[in-house]
C-alpha cells in the first residue's frame, strides 16, 4: 500500500501544480463595492464561486457580487457537468438508465457520445432550444482508480462495489473531500448480491459458509466434500482489482486478498464469469446476482437447517447475507443545481423502479405481512435454545402479529455497535419518509434481535440497546419530524427469532439485527 499512497500524493502534487499554472484571477465585488474578494477560481456550479484567497477557499454566493477577470464564467450559458468514475457495472447500465429517466422527468434531451470503452459523456439539452444544460462524464475503470481520481480531483463522484478504505478516507481527510464514511458523504444507489455459481449440470444445490469460505481459498478442493462427484473444483471469481473481486476478498476473508485460492480463474466482468462457469460441470464461481446467466444458483445452508437464497427481498432486508450495495461517494462540496436535482430524482420512487427494471434490487420500503413470514417464525421455534422460553416465542408472536414488517433493516459492522454502510443510508432514507409525513398516524415499531452466543439475558439487553440507537439514530436525522405525528417504541427479542446459524461470522451477523415493524 506504500507505493499506492505514493503514486496519489505524487498524482496530487502534479495536478496541484499543472492547476496552479492554468487557475484564473478572479474578483468579486459586492454590489454596493463594500466588499471586494480576489483570488484564483476553483470552480463555479451555476450559483456559487469557490475561490482560493489569501484566507483560504471561499464559497461565495453569485447572486451578490460581480465577477472580473479573466476566470470569470459566462452566467448566461452555463453548463452543469459532473465527472463520475469507477465501476463499470454502476456506469454501464445502471447510471444511464437513471439519466435517461431523469431527463425524461425533466423535459430534457439526452444524447451519449461514447469516446472509448471506458470514456462516455451524456449531455441534456432543454428540448425546445438544443441549448446544453448539463455534461455528465463517464470514466469506467474500477473502485480503486476512482477513488484516485477523486483525490485528484479528477472525479466528482465514485461508484463503488465495495465500501472505502480506511487509507482512502484519511488520504480524502486531508485532501479537504470530507470523512467519506459519513452517512453525507455516500450513499446506496440500489443493491445487488454474491452469489456463489455452478452449472446448470451439477448435481450439488447448496453450499454453507464456512464451505465456501475453504472452497475460495483452497482448503476444500473435491465436490466429494461438498456431497457431490469426486473431481477437482474449478474455482472462478472476479478480477481482484474489480469491484465486486473485492467485494468478495472482503466478504471472504476480511479483506485479504492474499487468502483467496492463487490459481482462481479471474474474470474482467460478471458475463464472462458466469459464461465460463456455465460451461464447466465441475466450476464453481462467485458472481453477482444481478448476472446469473445460464449457471444455476446454490443455496446458503447453515448446520442448523436455515437455507437461504438471494431472492429480491431477502437481498432488500439483507437477511441474505452477501450482500453488495452499490454506492456513490461525494466529496463535501456543493454540486450543480441540476446535478443535485439528478442526485435527489436517484432516491425518487420512479427511479426505484429503474433500478429493478435494470436487474438490480431496489430500496423502496415494502410492508411484509406475517402470513409472509411463516419460515422465520417456524425457524424461531426449530432453533429455540434452553434459554429461550415458550413463554418468550408467544410474547413476541402476540407483539408482532398486529403489525408489518418494513423491509428496511439495520445491521452492525463486524464486531461494533457502529451501523455498517448499508444501515447508514437506510438511516437516511427512513429519516426522510418519516420527514416526508409518509407514517403520519401510524406506529412504529424499533425491534432488536441479537445473535446466540453467550447469555440470553445479555443478549436481550444488546438487543435492546441496538434498538434505541437506531431509533435515535433515525430521529436525530429527521430534523423536521414532529414527533406527536407517530407513536415510536422499542421493543427486543434477542436470539429468539435467528435469521441464519451462529456457526459463522456471517450467520451471527445476520442475526444481529434491528428491524422496523409498522401499523
Amino acid at each position: 500500500m506504500t507505493w499506492v499512497r505514493a503514486a496519489i500524493f505524487a498524482a496530487l502534487f502534479l495536478f496541484g501544480a499543472a492547476f496552479s499554472a492554468l487557475a484564473q484571477d478572479v474578483t468579486l465585488t459586492s454590489r454596493d463595492g463594500a466588499v471586494e474578494i480576489s483570488g484564483n477560481l476553483l470552480g463555479f456550479d451555476g450559483e456559487f464561486y469557490r475561490v482560493d484567497t489569501i484566507y483560504g477557499e471561499l464559497t461565495v454566493d453569485g447572486s451578490g457580487v460581480l465577477c472580473a477577470g479573466p476566470g470569470c464564467p459566462s452566467l448566461s450559458d452555463y453548463v452543469a457537468e459532473l465527472r463520475v468514475s469507477g465501476a463499470p457495472t454502476i456506469g454501464q447500465v445502471l447510471m444511464p438508465a437513471l439519466i435517461e429517466a431523469f431527463a425524461l422527468k425533466s423535459g430534457l434531451e439526452l444524447a451519449r457520445h461514447t469516446e472509448d470503452d471506458r470514456r462516455a459523456v451524456y449531455t441534456l439539452s432543454d428540448r425546445d432550444s438544443d441549448v446544453p444544460r448539463g455534461r455528465f462524464y463517464f470514466h469506467l475503470t474500477n473502485p480503486d482508480e476512482g477513488f484516485a481520481d477523486l483525490l485528484a480531483d479528477e472525479a466528482d463522484i465514485v461508484m463503488s462495489l465495495r465500501e472505502v478504505r480506511p487509507a482512502e478516507v484519511r488520504l480524502g481527510i486531508d485532501a479537504g473531500l470530507g470523512d467519506l464514511t459519513d452517512a453525507r458523504r455516500s450513499r446506496v444507489l440500489a443493491l445487488d448480491a454474491l452469489v456463489p455459481l455452478v452449472a446448470a449440470e451439477n448435481d450439488v444445490t447448496a453450499i454453507t459458509a464456512p464451505q465456501l469460505a475453504k472452497v475460495l481459498t483452497g482448503e476444500i478442493d473435491n465436490w466429494a466434500d461438498l456431497g457431490g462427484p469426486d473431481a477437482p473444483i474449478a474455482v472462478h471469481l472476479h478480477d481482484s482489482r474489480s469491484g465486486l473481486g473485492q467485494a468478495t476478498e472482503d466478504q471472504m476473508t476480511g479483506g485479504r486478498a492474499a487468502g483467496l485460492l492463487p490459481g482462481a480463474v479471474r474474470h474482467g466482468d460478471g458475463v464472462a464469469l458466469a459464461a465460463a462457469v456455465a460451461r464447466d460441470p465441475f466450476a464453481l464461481g462467485v458472481g453477482s446476482r444481478s448476472e446469473k446467466g445460464l449457471t444455476f444458483e446454490l443455496a446458503l445452508k447453515g448446520a442448523c437447517g436455515f437455507s437461504m437464497r438471494a431472492t429480491r427481498r431477502a437481498v432488500k432486508t439483507e437477511d441474505y447475507p452477501l450482500s453488495a450495495p452499490m454506492f456513490l461517494y461525494l466529496p463535501a462540496r456543493r454540486f450543480p443545481k441540476l446535478v443535485r436535482e439528478f442526485l435527489a430524482f436517484t432516491r425518487d420512487p420512479a427511479a426505484q423502479l429503474v433500478v429493478r427494471r435494470a436487474g438490480f434490487v431496489d430500496q423502496l420500503p415494502e410492508e411484509i405481512e406475517i402470513d409472509a413470514q411463516g419460515d422465520r417464525f417456524a425457524n424461531a421455534v426449530m432453533q429455540a435454545g434452553d434459554e429461550v422460553t415458550l413463554a418468550e416465542l408467544q410474547d413476541m408472536v402476540r407483539t408482532l402479529a398486529p403489525l408489518k414488517r418494513l423491509s428496511t433493516t439495520f445491521r452492525f459492522e463486524p464486531g461494533s455497535i457502529r451501523l455498517d454502510a448499508q444501515s447508514r443510508s437506510n438511516v437516511a432514507q427512513l429519516a426522510r419518509a418519516l420527514e416526508s409525513g409518509f407514517y403520519d398516524g401510524r406506529r412504529m415499531v424499533f425491534v432488536g434481535f441479537s445473535d446466540g452466543e453467550g447469555s440470553a439475558r445479555i443478549n436481550q439487553q444488546i438487543a435492546e440497546r441496538r434498538a434505541t440507537a437506531v431509533r435515535d439514530a433515525v430521529l436525530r436525522r429527521a430534523e423536521t419530524l414532529n414527533p406527536a405525528r407517530l407513536q415510536v417504541e422499542i421493543k427486543a427479542f434477542g436470539e429468539a427469532m435467528p435469521m441464519a446459524c451462529d456457526d459463522s461470522e456471517w450467520g451471527r451477523r445476520a442475526n444481529r439485527r434491528v428491524e422496523i415493524w409498522v401499523r
